[in-house]
């Protein structure tokens, strides 16, 4: 029966990545426990699969990154790159970003980024910020530490072989492709919307007041008290005793407790007070006189899943949430009931305390750069950027294995006081650690069940019909098909296995069906959910799902055609 269950456990784990917004960490641990509870793998097994160096390696790089995403030269670069041509500005920025993303974690790279570009005085923020997550994505495969992506399935690798990919064992293949995709994207750029900064969908956000049991306006309707013609705020929806009307007829006679729900211009949400007895949260806290800033969610953030009332926002980030919106997707409800997802835009006002969280990074990706800058001076930049030259460089030569070079520029970090202990343990990737950890366990599940020794017996026949080239094109657009319907890091994690035990089952070398695992799994240029920077930049630059179709299907064809010409030349099948 062993098989039998373990194969019912990882249908329904690749069922519920793709068709369900369950965080991927809970999905893969959940299948990790029930392979242990039906036998498959031992506890012990489990464990040891934690520590895989591998992995390890990962963590540190993460972890490392906070201090790299504070260094001045990329945010010093991107100012100077930006001219009035376009097409000049996109050609020195995605060079720009492709460089350091093969060195630098390419979510901070982006990060780091999006503020400057957001203010630059010639191009709309549209016009620009999609094509440097593309950027950052094509530089993330062109080195070991470039994407997480290569890291995982580094680590399935190793797990395997007792060897991980060489630094730049990726370049030979990702450097064509990598350019291929940057001359795609620069001449799609078309094609993407201008729209100005100050048009950025503010309309799009949600906003939330609740009558007071004192105010004058119970009793009267909607219209008698002026709630109908506010010009740049809109009355959507009423919420009463848990029920939602809408739309809210002019009519309607407010009660004790109603909660109005505006759509509109947040900025202009100060006008409401003028209503007597109409609240907000930020209101009572006495915050709606503050600055208002904006933020986006980053994934991996500790309140996703959560809504704002149970993830008491106030407390955990001294600000309270004005404004909501996502994707320009419509919302519904009650602002404070509606659950919170990676990317989403919050209008925050902010308490004094707020700057002083040590755990905005790990949550928010800031918008205003005025509100918050993290950069370091010149006398801490410099020998944090020698202290990773002198890691990779060590690494790259043999001397000493990456992850002790990552592990003693951690170190090196907390002495210069780059941050705190409390931070790293605030900023510690929880989450990938465990997805991958339990997919380590899983896989390892399916091979001491038996059942990938049985799949592979079923699969014999049409295995030898089938041509190599064709097999590892399948394994690619399998990994990349996964990869925009879920995440990069969990197609890579379920993809190796099987096209490891693909390839050796055929009797084929298994390195390019490797390389395709982790390529195809970075390759995410067709929607915003398959890559962090894709997700970051959406609300950002007010991207539709269809410009990421419009701008991405040719930098995906031009990538991806590079790597399946150029993986068996470079790493022969046979």
């Amino acid at each position: 029966m062993e098989p039998l269950l373990t194969a019912l456990i990882v249908v329904v784990l690749i069922l519920t990545l793709i068709f369900s917004r369950a965080a991927p960490a809970l999905v893969f641990t959940s299948a990790m426990a029930a392979c242990v509870m039906v036998g498959s793998i031992e506890l012990q097994t489990v464990l040891d699969k934690a520590t895989n160096q591998g992995l390890i390696t990962l963590i540190l790089l993460i972890l490392v990154s906070i201090g790299l995403e504070r260094l001045p030269w990329l945010i010093d670069l991107a100012q100077s790159t930006v001219r009035r041509s376009l097409p000049r500005t996109l050609l020195n920025l995605s060079g720009m970003t492709m460089l350091f993303s093969a060195f630098v974690n390419n979510t901070a790279v982006v990060a780091t980024l999006a503020g400057a570009l957001r203010k630059n005085p010639y191009h709309a923020p549209s016009q620009l910020l999609l094509p440097v997550s593309y950027a950052a994505i094509l530089g993330g495969t062109l080195t070991l530490i470039g994407t997480s992506t290569n890291l995982i399935v580094s680590s399935f690798l190793e797990d395997v072989t007792g060897e991980g990919i060489a630094f730049f064992a990726f370049l030979p293949v990702a450097l064509p492709a990598a350019l291929a995709g940057l001359i795609a994207a620069l001449v799609m750029h078309r094609v993407l919307p201008a729209v100005d900064q100050p048009d950025i969908r503010i309309n799009e956000f949600l906003i939330e007041m609740v009558v007071d049991e004192n105010s004058q306006l119970i009793g009267n309707t909607i219209a008698e008290n002026g709630l109908r013609d506010l010009g740049d705020l809109f009355l959507v929806e009423l919420v009463r005793d848990g029920r939602l009307l809408t739309p809210v007829s002019p009519d309607e006679r407010l009660a004790t407790g109603d909660r109005l729900i505006f759509s509109g211009d947040v900025s202009r949400v100060g006008m409401l007070e003028r209503f007597h007895g109409l609240r907000s949260f930020a209101i009572d806290e006495g915050l709606l006189g503050a600055n208002l800033t904006e933020v986006i969610l980053l994934p991996g953030s500790t309140i996703l899943g959560r809504t704002i009332k149970e993830c008491d926002f106030r407390s955990r980030f001294d600000a309270a949430v004005v404004g909501l919106r996502r994707d320009g997707e419509r919302l519904s409800g009650r602002l404070g009931d509606i659950a919170l997802r990676a990317g989403d835009s919050l209008m925050l006002a902010v308490g004094r305390d707020f700057l002083k969280r040590g755990n905005l990074s790990r949550n928010f990706l800031i918008i205003d750069n005025d509100v918050v800058s993290h950069r370091l001076p010149l006398k801490k930049s410099l020998p944090i950027s020698l202290g990773l030259v002198a890691a990779i460089t060590g690494s790259v030569l043999g001397w000493f294995p990456l992850v002790n070079g990552l592990m003693f520029l951690l170190l090196f970090m907390l002495a210069l006081d780059l941050f705190s202990v409390a931070e790293l343990r605030r900023r510690f990737p929880f989450e990938i650690w465990v997805i991958v950890a339990s997919a380590l366990a899983v896989a390892q599940a399916v091979i001491d069940s038996g059942l990938m020794a049985l799949m592979m017996d079923q699969l014999s026949p049409a295995i030898a019909s089938v041509s190599p080239f064709m097999m590892l094109l399948c394994i690619y657009v399998l990994t990349l098909v996964l990869t925009e319907l879920m995440t990069n890091n969990a197609a890579a994690a379920l993809m190796f296995p099987l096209s490891y035990a693909l390839a050796t089952s055929a009797g084929l070398a298994p390195m390019a069906f490797v390389m395709a695992v982790a390529l195809g799994g970075s390759a995410s240029f067709l929607t915003p959910f398959g890559y962090t920077t894709n997700l970051m930049v959406q609300n950002l630059g007010g991207y539709t799902r269809s410009d990421y179709i419009r701008f991405g299907w040719l930098v995906s064809l031009a990538f991806s055609s590079v790597v399946m010409f150029l993986l068996p030349r470079v790493f022969p099948l046979q």
